[in-house]
């Protein structure tokens, strides 16, 4: 055999193969790592193996080629199925004369710190070989106590052997002992406090129980040494516990069921629920005197069968707790039945996605990896891992739901070591689990009494179901329906506030199962009222961001699915697995069998491309859902806890506010004790089209900064409002020929799409009054000019005549000559006076302006002397 390691660029040398006694190991980081076997077959043969292969983080392929590295035409199927964890899956194929290399290649895809479990292969088998060159000497801790033997067995347990042996040697069991394949004996260690266990016996008719005390089998230890810690003495009584919800005690050792129709909380007799009510079926499982009857546990391990036989899980009054195993690495099992779910009968035909869930509080504690796993397998078909927890966890509540009605298990697996150790180190690593309770259990006791819906004959108390989306009335027992845009809470049927409303903007379908949004949102602002349709993005839109790196340099994708609004609340994202390499027949017979598949509003996948691993296909896995409940729409940016962030996105190029849908997946997380969730950011981008693009916040390529919260920004002509008037103006045309027309035009930048549409350009009539408005206008014009010209000349003018006539009479003044002497002064008789002459000496307003300028102007004009008659006489 081959073992190869490979990668691109990445160091793989360590990586291998594993040889670990009866099986062997692959590896568990996230290189890609081959078993090859070569063989010449004379006849056609077959080969089988057995295998176990629990984790979907590595990827697990095995295929056949000829000497000229061509497949085979018997390699129909290349990867192989996930099995149990307690369970190896055997797997065969036929082979061709010739020569066959056989490939059994792991290649893991760890998108975190944590390590892949092991792929583990073991009894490979090969026929139509004719003759086997070379017999291999068994190997210390084996035998061969037969010639021709096919293989060696394993040493029993306290004995030993040593290379090539036909036969082990026994140990000295006082003082020595030896695991199953030993080659050598080791010493008994003293006695300690790990070493035993409690357990209680089951309550006697004085209902008192007995706590006892056992050595770990096998026991390892010595009582007879220094500081050796003896066994405590077992008997000590104490009381019992009551009886679990559902069960009483009639005076006898154990807790029996009540029967149908009947409750009990545990503490007291069966009663019948009252005309009105009916009982609430389930479980719950809080007093651990004794393993339900419905619940079963084992202890496995896949390379020996030291704790075959053993209880992998021990009551202990009010908590249940893992076992002691026979080795670090055993896989402690505890597994719970339910074959079928019944819902209350008010909401036997409701269209709710659930059916029942279930919920159990837990604990563990630990010094090293240790760790838990929760599987739920339905239909006994597959089972899966739903959550896992690492190390030690406080006291905690963990809630699972259901919603396919049909047979589920229920599995806890604690291991404390993943690989094997010689000496146990983590004994006192262990889980607790103080309560187990499902819900709508169709096999369940009844719990208590709830108020169901009567008919309308109010004197038959049979309950009857309610309609879809009906509630129970409080004051008359009657269904009624829930108000409009409410959804009906499947835990609270009685009275109105089971209805539940929807968040803003969103509204209910007719049944009132599921909120949605029906691709519509109105938002006021700045004195106007924006509408947004989005209905052009209601269908399944996707988004591959990437591309990541792992630590190894393995390339992968993050693949989402989302379906924003619309379609009566129906889901249409679909994310699935698909690591598988069946023929289309097989998928169409099962398809359950072949891929995981998840249908919820928005999904995820991890996408491998076939170029990363040289796969010969693009490779999808981990598909989880991220949203199965739509909260509303709003502008702010968070609502019910769920914040959009939008510093995480480059701002807006518009001034319109973003629009946030808010979702939430209700399946909670190690990580996410509240579940996911998830806020699609609705942006209006003019400059893309109407499916625009998606994106998710640069530093955070997955879609999440934390892990629970996933952030998306949609760009989109889409996310636009719808135009309205206000959004375009007019502009009107000057009158040409008695026509005047009118253009719109949208405002700049445009943020808007469809609604109103711009309107066609207007042509109306008009008057043509432009020439005489013209002549008008030039007349009145020339006429204002003209009497501005003549004001202003006139103005001047008189202004220096003004001067001329002030310039005399100050000349004169200042001159002493006398002026000639009238010729008569006299009034002659019979003559009238004809005037009154008055003189002021105050000065008008028009003399003070004649003097001031007479003063500025004093020096430009010449003087001239007044002659009179008189100077020339004299």
């Amino acid at each position: 055999m081959d073992n190869t390691a490979a990668a691109n660029g990445i160091n793989c040398s360590s990586s291998s193969w594993v040889p670990q006694g009866t099986y062997i190991a692959s590896n568990r980081d996230d290189c890609t790592v081959s078993l090859i076997y070569s063989v010449h077959l004379k006849k056609p043969g077959s080969v089988s193996f057995e295998y176990q292969y629990v984790d979907n983080s590595i990827f697990f392929e095995f295929f056949v080629q000829n000497d000229q590295c061509q497949d085979t035409e018997s390699t129909e199927q290349k990867w192989m199925r996930l099995t149990e964890r307690d369970e190896w899956t055997r797997h065969s194929l036929t082979l061709k004369t010739g020569t066959n290399i056989l490939y059994w290649r792991t290649t893991g895809i760890l998108l975190g710190q944590k390590l892949a479990k092991q792929v583990l292969l073991k009894g490979i088998y090969i026929e139509g070989v004719a003759y086997t060159s070379v017999c291999f000497p068994c190997k210390p801790g084996t035998y061969s106590d037969m010639a021709g033997s096919s293989a060696c067995k394993p040493c029993p347990r306290n004995t030993f052997s040593a290379r090539e042996a036909s036969s082990c040697q026994k140990c000295d069991e006082t003082r020595q002992f030896s695991e199953e394949g030993s080659s050598k004996c080791q010493n008994r260690p003293p006695c300690a406090e790990k070493d035993y266990f409690q357990i209680h016996t089951q309550c006697d008719s004085n209902k008192k129980t007995q706590v006892m005390y056992k050595w770990i089998s096998p026991k390892l230890c010595r009582e007879d040494m220094a500081k050796a810690r003896g066994l405590p003495p077992s008997g000590e009584k104490q009381d019992c516990p009551p009886c679990n919800p559902g069960f009483y005690n009639n005076d006898t050792s154990s807790c029996a069921p009540c029967p149908p129709g009947t409750h009990s909380d545990g503490t007291a007799a069966c009663q019948q629920c009252p005309a009105g009510t009916e009982p609430v079926v389930g479980f719950v499982y809080k007093w651990w005197n004794t393993l339900p009857f419905n619940m079963k546990t084992s202890c496995f391990n896949v390379a020996n069968t030291k704790c075959d036989g053993m209880n992998g899980w021990e009551v202990a009054g009010d908590h249940i707790h893992s076992g002691i195993g026979g080795s670090d690495n055993d896989y402690l099992i505890l597994s719970l039945h339910i074959p079928s779910f019944s819902p209350p009968t008010s909401t036997s035909q409701s269209t709710g996605a659930e059916v029942g869930r279930i919920t159990f509080v837990f604990e563990t504690q630990c010094d090293d990896e240790c760790e838990l796993y929760f599987m739920v397998d339905i239909n006994r078909k597959t089972t899966n891992v739903v959550e896992s927890w690492e190390g030690s966890k406080e006291r905690q509540s963990y809630t699972h739901l259901i919603t396919n009605n049909a047979a589920v298990t229920y599995t806890w697996a604690f291991q404390r070591q993943s690989s094997p150790l010689e000496v146990r180190k983590n004994l006192a690593d262990n889980v607790k689990i103080y309560s187990i309770a499902v819900s709508n259990a169709a096999n369940g006791v009844g719990l208590a009494c709830r108020p169901c819906a009567l008919g309308s004959d109010q004197s038959s108390p049979a309950c009857v179901p309610c309609p879809a989306g009906h509630y129970i009335d409080k004051d008359t027992n009657q269904c009624r329906e829930c108000p409009a845009n409410t959804y009906l809470s499947l835990h609270h049927l009685y009275g109105l506030e089971s209805c539940i409303p929807c968040g803003p903007a969103s509204r209910s379908n007719k049944d009132h199962s599921v909120c949605f949004s029906d691709c519509s949102f109105t938002l006021s602002t700045d004195n106007r009222t924006l509408a947004f349709v989005f209905s052009g993005l209601n269908t399944v839109t996707s988004l591959m961001n990437g591309p990541s790196f792992t630590s190894r340099g393995t390339k992968y994708f993050h693949f989402f699915n989302i379906t924003l609004c619309g379609n009566e609340g129906r889901k249409g994202a679909v994310c699935s697995d698909n690591v598988t390499d069946v023929t289309l027949q097989d998928v169409q017979n099962d398809a359950e069998d072949f891929s995981n598949t998840i249908t919820s509003f928005l999904c995820q996948s991890t996408i491998i491309p076939s170029d990363g691993r040289s796969f010969r296909t693009a490779l999808s896995s981990q598909s989880i859902s991220l949203a199965d409940s739509f909260l509303g729409a709003s502008v702010e940016p968070s609502m019910q806890n769920i914040t959009a962030r939008p510093n995480h996105f480059p701002p807006p190029e518009t001034h319109l506010p973003d629009i946030h849908f808010f979702y939430m997946s209700s399946m909670s997380t190690a990580s996410c004790d509240g579940g996911r969730g998830a806020v699609v950011t609705m942006r209006c981008s003019p400059g893309k089209d109407e499916r625009g693009e998606i994106s998710v916040p640069s530093d955070c390529p997955g879609g999440t900064c934390d892990g629970c919260t996933f952030l998306f920004l949609w760009q989109s002509a889409g996310a636009c409002p719808l135009c309205t008037p206000a959004d375009f103006h007019q502009i009107e045309g000057a009158c040409r020929g008695g026509i005047q027309e009118t253009t719109y035009v949208w405002k700049e930048p445009k943020v808007c799409m469809k609604g109103s549409p711009l309107p066609a350009k207007a042509i109306t009539n008009c008057e043509m009054i432009d020439f005489w408005l013209k002549v008008v206008v030039g007349i009145g014009a020339f006429t204002a000019v003209l009497l501005i010209i003549l004001t202003c000349y006139f103005w001047k003018k008189n202004k220096k005549l003004e001067y001329k006539y002030s310039k005399l009479v100050m000349n004169a003044n200042s001159r002493e000559v006398e002026l000639p002497a009238a010729d008569s002064c006299a009034i002659m008789e019979g003559e009238d006076n004809e005037e009154d002459v008055f003189y002021s000496k105050k000065s008008s307003l028009l003399g003070k302006l004649k003097s001031l300028a007479s003063k500025d102007k004093e020096d430009i004009f010449e003087s001239v002397q007044l002659k009179s008659p008189r100077a020339r006489n004299i």
